[in-house]
C-alpha cells in the first residue's frame, strides 16, 4: 500500500490534515482498504459537511461468546467511532440461519432460531466492552431480510450472476473437487451484501476471509443506485497455538468475558514471536511505543517484560485496573507457591531455544518428541504459564520450567 500523500480526486488538491489523520487511523493494522481513493473522498466529504460516515460490522452469533480475535475488527470500529463516525453493530440473526460458507470446504450446518437468539443475547453486551454503547447503532438483519419473502429473494438473486459467485475461492475449490455446494450457500453473500444496501453503509469492516462478501455489498449497492461502500479488511488473529486462527472450536481462544486471572495467564502463555502480532492487532499503544519495546527486546531485554505489559493492558481494558492488578498478583503467587525450595539449576546456550530441545536438555523430558507431546497435553509451564505453542522459542533469560506436578528446573539461557 502506497504511503504517499493522497490528493482529492475531485480537485487534485492535497488532502486536509485531519483527513490524513483519519486515513492513518484507518490504515493501522489493516490488510486492505479498498478503494483507498474512494475512502479518502468520503472522509473529505464528511469533514467538509459535518455528516458522519456510516460504518458497518456484521457478526453472526454462531457462538455465545466473543473472543479477542473478534475484537481486532471491533477495535478498528471503536477507533473510527472516536473520530465521530456512526458505527453500526449488525447482528446477523437472519444470515446465521443460512451459515457463512467463508473458508469452508463443506456446507456449514445452519443454526436454529433458538440457538441464534440465545447467542445474540450476549453479543451486544460483550461488544459494548469495546464500542461506546451510547454511540453505537445496533441492528438485526432479520429487520429487512424477513420481509423480503420469496418474491424479494428472487428479485435480489437476479442482480448477481453464478459466474461471479463462482469466482469465490472456496466455492471454486469445492466445485473442482466435486465437493457438494448447496444452493442456499449462494444466498449468504447476497444477503450480507443486501445488509449494506439496507443500511446505506459507507464502509464495511471484516476479516480477510470476508473480502468476497464485502465486495458483493459494493456490487449490490451499485445495482440499487447507491454509492458503493468501501471495504476494510483486518488480519485474522492467530490463537494461543500461534498457527490456527483464534477459534473456540479449536480451544485456542481468549474470551473477553473470561475471568481476569484466566485472561492474563493465557496472554502470558503466547510465544515471544506471536506477542508482536498481538501488539499490532490488539494493543492501543501508539505504534512508535510498540517499536521501542520491540527494539529493547532485540537489544537483549527479556521478552517476558513486554509480554507482561501487553497482558496487563488487555486485561485492564476488559476488567479494569484493579482486577488486572489482582490477576498479576494471583499469577505471581501461583507461580511462586508451587515451586519447591530447591530445584535443579540448569544453564544452556543457543538462545533462542525451542521448548522441545530445552526440556530435553534440562532433563525434564527423555526426548524432544516426548517433550512436544507433553506440550500438546498442556503439561508444561514456563514461569507459571501453560505452554500452548509447540513452536515456542525462549530468548536469553532465566525461567522456572515445570513439567507435570513434580518436575522443575530453573533454566538460564544464554545467547
Amino acid at each position: 500500500m502506497t504511503m504517499s500523500q493522497p490528493v482529492d480526486s475531485a480537485n487534485g488538491h492535497p488532502v486536509d490534515e485531519r483527513v490524513l489523520e483519519a486515513l492513518a487511523v484507518s490504515r493501522r493494522g489493516c490488510d486492505e482498504l479498498l478503494p483507498e481513493a474512494d475512502w479518502v473522498r468520503k472522509l473529505a466529504r464528511s469533514q467538509a459537511t459535518g455528516v458522519p460516515l456510516r460504518i458497518k460490522l456484521g457478526l453472526d452469533p454462531t457462538a455465545p461468546d466473543i473472543h479477542l480475535g473478534h475484537t481486532v475488527v471491533l477495535n478498528k470500529m471503536r477507533q473510527l467511532q472516536d473520530l465521530g463516525h456512526q458505527v453500526i453493530f449488525l447482528i446477523g440473526d437472519f444470515t446465521s440461519m443460512i451459515g457463512d460458507p467463508s473458508g469452508r470446504n463443506s456446507t456449514r450446518p445452519p443454526l436454529t432460531r433458538e440457538q441464534i437468539e440465545a447467542n445474540a443475547q450476549t453479543y451486544y453486551r460483550q461488544a459494548s466492552l469495546v464500542l461506546d454503547p451510547a454511540r453505537t447503532e445496533i441492528r438485526y438483519n432479520s429487520e429487512w431480510s424477513d420481509p423480503l419473502g420469496a418474491r424479494g429473494m428472487i428479485q435480489l438473486a437476479a442482480r448477481y450472476t453464478v459466474a461471479r459467485m463462482m469466482e469465490r475461492d472456496d466455492f471454486s475449490k469445492r466445485f473442482k473437487a466435486g465437493t457438494p455446494i448447496s444452493v442456499h450457500e449462494f444466498l449468504y453473500p447476497l444477503m450480507q451484501g443486501y445488509d449494506s444496501v439496507a443500511l446505506k453503509s459507507d464502509l464495511e469492516l471484516g476479516g480477510t476471509d470476508q473480502k468476497f462478501n464485502l465486495l458483493v455489498g459494493r456490487a449490490l449497492q451499485s445495482e440499487y443506485g447507491q454509492e458503493p461502500q468501501c471495504i476494510l479488511t483486518m488480519p485474522l488473529l492467530e490463537g494461543l497455538d500461534g498457527v490456527e486462527k483464534m477459534s473456540k472450536s479449536k480451544n485456542n481462544y481468549i474470551g473477553i468475558a473470561e475471568p481476569a486471572n484466566t485472561m492474563y495467564a493465557k496472554l502470558l502463555s503466547i510465544s515471544d514471536t506471536l506477542m508482536w502480532r498481538y501488539y499490532t492487532l490488539l494493543s492501543f499503544l501508539p505504534e512508535r511505543e510498540i517499536a521501542v519495546r520491540r527494539a529493547e527486546v532485540e537489544a537483549g531485554r527479556n521478552p517476558k517484560d513486554a509480554k507482561v505489559m501487553l497482558a496487563r493492558e488487555i486485561t485492564t481494558r476488559f476488567h479494569g485496573a484493579a482486577a488486572a492488578e489482582a490477576a498479576v498478583q494471583d499469577f505471581q503467587n501461583r507461580a511462586a507457591g508451587g515451586i519447591p525450595d530447591e530445584i535443579p539449576e540448569v544453564t544452556m546456550s543457543s538462545a533462542p531455544l525451542g521448548i522441545g530441545a530445552l526440556l530435553k536438555q534440562a532433563g525434564l523430558a527423555p526426548s524432544t518428541s516426548e517433550a512436544l507431546r507433553l506440550v500438546e497435553q498442556a503439561g508444561v509451564r514456563v514461569d507459571g504459564a501453560t505452554v500452548c505453542d509447540k513452536a515456542l522459542k525462549l530468548a536469553a533469560g532465566t525461567y522456572v520450567v515445570q513439567v507435570g506436578k513434580r518436575k522443575f528446573a530453573r533454566v538460564t539461557l544464554t545467547g
